[in-house]
């Protein structure tokens, strides 16, 4: 199986929505569909993601005869006999030679946004197929995910900018502060490409190569992010306990001049750094220029209180300086980097942590792996598509929900524009909105794509207000 779904769009759907034809009023013509962040942990989101799906899914002829057949043959099974809308997509099929007869406009990625505000909007472009706006909904919603990965990586990325704005000189290494870790604890190769690509719209540290495949194909960027020689628990307790000192120094000696990482919690953080880097080693790595530093790795117990036990042990043996802010600096060839236990709100946590402790930010960098790709879901950020508006008989009628069980869940009605005003984003509802206003682009129709981003443009987007705040 090359895919799970053998790559048939028909096939990616919810069962349900295969059944949806027959459920709109007789005389349905068009259907307007819409999506949104409804709320979560987070004011603002970054928009990105739905260019992969569109490339990924839906360009050209993505209907055969192959695949009408063999999606009838399952969701016969599956259904029954008389569900699956064959005469639809076999119409689609002739009619427009397999290509969607539909329009997406959205927000150019990158955009950063405040919540409850509409990202995209989805309406066909053939009354004949207005069943198809939401049958997508299925594949169009995944977009959840990198929007949440992008948001997240963000507001770390906005965490360690206060930081650094209070305790360091310059924020040159700022791309670099944040390392994706997450590709092993990822769900699947896909989900890694997805969500470590997402990351790299704020950050160019990964150790996630699938990223860099996903960004290559999907996104223009021929190398979107870098990442240096580092050692794993493995290959330093190969060695043995007793010849710890011994991998230290062999890592040293086979990567002279790059930076290179050091997993040293083995066995004792505490003597690895007093004793091994601090003192056998230490006119090793007093030989290193700035250009390539020795990055110690603690990769256990409380965060802050070892990354900050850790800075005094290395600040005693090495030496200090301190920057035009009053804040303590290792030397330029020593640097820390914490990778475990990393979340949105550690981040704060450990760097408050130095900051009581007189240490600047720029002497640490994060790694982080399922706080970052992982443990999130589509309700993190209550991503939701709704239905809108709809064209029956002719008649245009505003579409809506509104649970008295959950009035959070209110969906919004009409044709929708987002707009500027006052220098904000809003969303306007009921036709009442601008079209030369409106801040949603198409970006896909018949099957063509009409803009193609670049993830430099994209970055741009998503940094401005960050850095210049």
């Amino acid at each position: 199986m090359s895919h799970p779904c053998n790559d048939n769009f028909l096939l990616a759907t919810d069962s349900y929505k295969v059944t949806h034809w027959k459920q709109y009023p007789p005389g349905t013509e068009y259907v307007h569909g819409y999506f949104e962040s409804r709320g979560g942990k987070f004011e603002e989101i970054v928009f990105y993601g739905l260019q992969y799906i569109i490339k990924r899914w839906m360009l050209g002829q993505v209907v055969t005869a192959e695949k009408i057949e063999e999606a009838k043959a399952i969701y016969d099974a599956h259904l029954g006999p008389e569900c699956f809308n064959e005469e639809g997509w076999r119409y689609i099929l002739e009619k427009h030679g397999g290509r969607l007869p539909i329009e997406i406009k959205a927000v150019p990625e990158g955009s950063v946004v405040p919540y409850r505000n509409v990202l995209f909007t989805v309406v066909n472009t053939d009354p004949k197929c207005y069943w198809l706006t939401t049958y997508v909904e299925t594949l169009l919603v995944e977009v959840w995910y990198p929007i949440t990965v992008a948001t997240i990586s963000r507001e770390m990325k906005k965490t360690i900018v206060k930081y650094l704005a209070e305790t360091a000189d310059n924020m040159d290494r700022l791309p670099f502060k944040l390392h994706d870790f997450g590709f092993r604890g990822a769900s699947s190769v896909e989900s890694a490409a997805i969500g470590g690509s997402a990351h790299l719209v704020n950050f160019k540290g990964t150790d996630t190569i699938a990223a860099l495949v996903a960004a290559r194909q999907y996104y223009n960027c021929p190398m979107a992010g870098f990442s240096i020689p580092a050692a794993e628990h493995s290959t330093i307790t190969a060695w043995g306990k007793e010849r710890e000192v011994d991998a230290f120094k062999n890592m040293l000696d086979s990567f002279p001049k790059s930076p290179v990482a050091c997993v040293s919690d083995s066995y004792n953080i505490w003597e690895a750094c007093e004793k091994y880097w601090g003192e056998e080693l230490k006119d090793s790595i007093e030989s290193r220029g700035k250009d390539s530093p020795l990055v110690i790795r603690p990769d256990s117990g409380d965060p802050p209180t070892v990354v900050c036990k850790v800075l005094k042990i290395l600040g005693d043996r090495f030496g200090t300086t301190t920057n035009s802010k009053g804040y303590k600096m290792l030397p330029p060839f020593l640097r820390v980097i914490q990778g475990d236990g990393i979340t949105c709100d550690t981040i704060g946590t450990i760097l408050e942590a130095m900051k009581q402790e007189q240490w600047s930010a720029e002497n640490l960098t994060f790694g982080c792996g399922g706080g970052l790709l992982q443990k999130h879901n589509r309700d993190t950020l209550k991503c939701a598509f709704k239905c809108s508006y709809a064209v029956i008989n002719g008649e245009g009628i505003n579409v809506y929900k509104d649970p008295i069980t959950d009035h959070g869940k209110l969906s919004k009605k009409g044709k929708l524009t987002l707009e500027m005003e006052d220098g904000k984003y809003v969303t306007k509802t009921e036709g009442a909105g601008c079209q030369d206003k409106n801040l949603l682009v198409a970006v896909f129709k018949n099957g063509e794509l009409l803009i193609d981003y670049n993830l430099d443009d994209i970055r741009e987007r998503a940094k401005t207000d960050i850095v210049n705040k």
